[in-house]
């Protein structure tokens, strides 16, 4: 398939507005509890798959041991790290969903006596942080989950101080947040999912008793939600990367659920262009060693993880592959709580199959080439582009990262401490940009008089190919580098299956040092000055300069001092070409040394037109 691009693929991105009338939206209220997600019919329903179902046996194993593990734990307390409460807000998610579903699968009532302990200690808080709002929403999503599924085990006065924990220090903080309309409620990234699915999960927890706050939440959420949902489009990748993929994800899985399962509809949010294919993101930005391509603020060496929000696409965009990768996921790693809730059981056959290349489009686009799935050892390598101004995102335009022979040879050191002074300094001249691991010095992208890309820069895939024998994607670069350059276009390729080919050709109209550069962990020796031999593991990858024939390979160390992440052992292979001027290509073949020694030596050039 070539795909060929004269524009930026933004303009199916857009998602109107969606009006939901408050003095109706309580119309379809199912006023039973639990109503959230998982209802009483849902658990027998699952009981009786559980009677034939040894993965979801295995499952409910996995819960009853947190939830076991959860009931020997001390209580919360109100202990920020640096302005966050955030970790108290997931642990006690965390806590609630495990002990009720344990509670309410079981009937043992020592599960839900240790959540009941947990609700009202979070619930006696002074405050649950709303400077930080994520804290707020996560926590409001706790309590109103563990109000609902404990509705009837809790006698009334229990039922009063937790409602009114959960009014207090979670609803009506976001409603004074919907009332500036400013913020969250406006943003286009994680903050936008998490906040308004936290504050749609408490409000509907009380609606029957107090239902002024579902009718001002709910339409406030629904009103604000496209503008963060419409990023998925077309494609369903998301522009703060795989890592936060998921937070956004399955914040927008639990608001939409809670919608579905409260009143029976979600205002058409889930038919908004790109969510049903987000399910692709995480499945192919996975490479063979099960780290994810680690675009923006990921953590360090991010891998694939289980995310139950997987099992929710499957069900509401009836795509049985999401399910299958799913499960293919928690076999190796665990299952938790909401892996039960919105449980699929295993296709007796594989559900599709997969394309190797995969080009995402969007604001932030990514394109990824394998030589096969199903195998550890596999040739992978993943490429972005976009724009640097993204939510989270790092002067990486053109970064790529490569998997081969079970280790990631390439890699993206991922965020530092967010604590950092000044780390969401963004703009032009931010201390953002001074730090190591976000700005252009520690990503495998070009360096022009060793200046950072520009943080206004952005860049967009031109050109897409995923024929077998010389798969590729092309990327116009310029915006980023146009204070030296006239033109810069990237090309990443994969060669037979068998070997990478990076290659950066410039038009430079102000003569400046261009540098060359990778990250990696490796070893690194010469076998002559333009071929390093890269050693990781017991494997080795050799690396070699194709063009221009005179440039020859150095070593540089990547590591920084504190209070900076200190990187420590990995290194940039790197190659300079002083006073550059005029046309002037570089090009890089990358060959991984297969089983019997077999690789790939060199390789035929061509400009990048050719290609």
């Amino acid at each position: 398939m070539v795909t060929v691009l004269s524009c930026c693929c933004l303009a199916s991105a857009q998602a109107g507005q969606i009006t939901v009338d408050s003095s109706t939206v309580l119309e379809t209220l199912d006023k039973s509890h639990p109503r959230l997600f998982l209802k009483d019919e849902g658990l027998e329903s699952l009981k009786k798959q559980y009677a034939k179902d040894n993965i979801l046996r295995k499952y409910l194993k996995d819960v009853i041991e947190q939830a076991d593990a959860f009931a020997g734990k001390s209580m919360l307390t109100h202990r920020k790290i640096g302005p966050r409460l955030l970790h108290v807000s997931r642990e006690c998610l965390s806590r609630i969903y495990a002990l009720c579903l344990a509670y309410r699968w079981t009937g043992e009532e020592r599960y839900a006596k240790k959540a009941v302990e947990n609700l009202l200690a979070v619930c006696a808080f002074k405050d649950w942080n709303p400077s930080h709002f994520l804290d707020v929403a996560e926590m409001s999503h706790a309590v109103g989950l563990g109000y609902d599924w404990l509705y009837s085990y809790l006698d009334a006065e229990t039922r009063e101080k937790i409602k009114a924990g959960l009014i207090k220090n979670g609803l009506e903080p976001g409603l004074k947040v919907y009332e500036r309309d400013r913020g969250w409620v406006r943003s286009e990234h994680n903050w936008n999912q998490v906040c308004n699915g936290g504050l749609i999960i408490g409000a509907l927890a009380i609606a029957e008793s107090n239902p002024r706050y579902a009718e001002q939440i709910v339409p406030a959420a629904v009103r604000s939600l496209p503008r963060a949902l419409k990023s998925y489009a077309p494609d369903g990748a998301w522009g703060e990367g795989p890592g936060y993929w998921y937070y956004a994800t399955r914040y927008t899985a639990y608001g939409l659920a809670a919608l579905q399962s409260a009143l029976g509809r979600d205002f058409g949010l889930s038919k908004i262009d790109g969510l049903s294919e987000a399910g692709n993101f995480p499945i192919h930005t996975t490479g063979p060693t099960g780290m994810l391509v680690n675009l923006a603020d990921s953590g360090e060496r991010a891998r694939r993880r289980p995310m139950p929000c997987m099992f929710w696409l499957a069900r509401t965009f009836d795509n049985p592959f999401f399910a299958q990768s799913e499960h293919a996921v928690v076999a190796k790693r665990g299952a938790g709580p909401r892996h039960v809730v919105w449980y699929i059981p295993p296709a007796e056959n594989e559900a599709e199959s997969r394309e190797l290349d995969r080009y995402f489009r969007g604001p932030v686009e990514v394109a990824v080439f394998r030589s096969a799935w199903n195998d550890p050892d596999a040739l992978f390598v993943g490429v972005k582009a976009g724009y640097n101004q993204v939510n989270h995102g790092h002067l990486d335009l053109g970064n790529f990262e490569l998997d081969a022979l079970g280790v990631r040879w390439v890699r993206d050191l991922g965020s530092d401490n967010y604590n950092l002074p000044g780390y969401w300094d963004g703009k032009r001249g931010g201390k953002r940009w001074s730090y190591y691991r976000l700005n252009s010095k520690s990503h495998s992208i070009p360096l022009l008089n060793g200046e950072d890309q520009d943080p206004m820069g952005e860049s967009r895939f031109i050109r897409f190919d995923s024929k077998k024998s010389f798969a590729h994607a092309l990327i116009d670069l310029t915006s980023a580098y146009q204070k030296f350059a006239k033109k810069v276009t990237r090309g990443v390729a994969i060669s037979s299956r068998q070997a990478v080919i990076v290659q950066d050709e410039f038009e430079i109209e102000k003569p400046c040092e261009i540098t060359w550069a990778m990250t990696t962990d490796a070893e690194i020796s010469f076998d002559k000055e333009w071929i390093a031999r890269l050693t990781l593991d017991g494997r080795e990858l050799v690396a070699r300069v194709l063009s221009p024939y005179h440039a020859r390979f150095t070593v540089e160390s990547a590591e920084q001092k504190p209070p900076e992440k200190t990187n420590k052992g990995v290194k940039r292979l790197t190659l300079r070409l002083p006073q550059a001027k005029g046309n002037v290509r570089i090009a890089i073949l990358l060959s991984p040394v297969w089983k019997g020694g077999d690789y790939i030596s060199s390789t035929g050039l061509k400009p990048l037109a050719e290609w």
